[in-house]
């Protein structure tokens, strides 16, 4: 029989701790006493002197057992405390800490165990987030799907009935189907960036982007929505490292988010300037701004605040959440900075 296999067998017979622990002091005064024994039966020293040996190996035996037995009430507490918590983890408790009363193996063990269930607990809340993000997200694609398909099929049936009988008329509905078939388009296109960037499926070639160029051929494509479009980019701008066609549609987005919250008369303003760490931009508005409570959500997809909180104004409010997600995978962050008037939306870049 083996070492391990002999020392599991006498536990094993032991029983508890305490037990063990008695065990093991008996263990060791035992061959005290049967040397005593012996060397008195061989006459080296008196009975008497054998005997007060004996009695102090036993007074000592029994003052082991005793401080074993303590110490083994000690180390019982917490091994029952780490067991009742993994216990009521097992169960589907997740407000568990466990407790020691010393600072030794079992205290490190407790404090694994404590690690333990507060990943298990984070991983979990995870879960549930991601959960109910899901739902969401199911509930705001059909809410956004339903609005423009049931159009779309009212138009269809109107053509198709010959209930539109005039060309201009027919035109009109044709073209009202174009708008709605584009809504569409650009909602699943948002959907599958997105999923596509925080899945990690980033294949996009990076170079050196020229941005006095870029930013204002962007402005002036989004002057057809708004003539108050104005771009202020210095001509020394250094350029961004980056991949022009995801940055410009970064700046698509917040140009036109911003057109869509900026009254009649109101402006936006693109700017770009360097700084230390790269390069920010900022698009600012004069119109409403956001309300101090919406600031940390603007970002999250689907989500729209303020009067678009009842879902009937256009976009589907991807446009945010796909450029936060463009912005971060270029290396780069967004954020919405202090303004006076309007809504100042403010990302940086890294520089070439």
């Amino acid at each position: 029989m083996s070492r391990a296999k002999l020392v599991g067998w006498i536990r094993a017979r032991a029983g508890s701790l305490s037990r063990q622990f008695a065990l093991v002091v008996a263990i060791v005064v035992a061959p005290v006493l049967v040397a005593l024994v012996v060397v008195e039966s061989l006459m080296v020293v008196s009975g008497g002197e054998a005997a007060l040996v004996a009695a102090i190996v036993v007074g000592a035996g029994l003052l082991a057992i005793v401080a074993a037995r303590l110490v083994a009430g000690g180390i019982l507490r917490d091994v029952q405390a780490i067991r009742d918590g993994l216990v009521a983890v097992g169960r589907g408790r997740r407000d568990v800490t466990i407790e020691t009363s010393a600072h030794d193996e079992l205290a490190e063990l407790a404090t694994a165990a404590n690690a333990m269930i507060y990943q298990l607990r984070e991983e979990e809340a995870g879960r549930d987030q991601s959960e109910a993000a899901r739902r969401d997200l199911i509930a705001a694609v059909s809410h956004d799907l339903r609005t423009p398909i049931t159009s779309l099929r009212l138009l269809a049936d109107a053509v198709g009935d010959d209930i539109v009988e005039d060309t201009e008329t027919r035109r009109a509905y044709l073209s009202r189907m174009s708008t709605h078939i584009d809504a569409i388009s650009v909602l699943i296109d948002d959907l599958f960036e997105l999923s596509r960037i925080e899945a990690g499926d980033i294949n996009w070639t990076r170079e050196q982007v020229p941005l006095q160029e870029l930013v204002g051929e962007t402005v002036e494509a989004m002057r057809v929505q708004a003539e108050a479009v104005l771009a202020e980019v210095p001509t020394t701008l250094r350029p961004a490292q980056a991949n022009p066609e995801k940055l410009q549609r970064v700046l698509f987005n917040l140009i036109q988010n911003a057109i869509r919250h900026t009254p009649a008369d109101g402006s936006v303003v693109v700017r770009a300037e360097s700084v230390p760490a790269g390069i920010e931009f900022e698009v600012a508005d004069t119109g409403d701004g956001i309300a101090p409570e919406e600031r940390e959500r603007v970002f999250t997809a689907f989500y729209r605040g303020g009067a678009d909180s009842a879902r009937t104004s256009p976009g589907a409010g991807l446009g945010l959440a796909v450029s936060r997600a463009i912005v971060e995978a270029h290396g780069g962050r967004i954020w919405l900075a202090d303004a006076a008037v309007g809504t100042r939306v403010r990302f940086s870049l890294p520089a070439a």
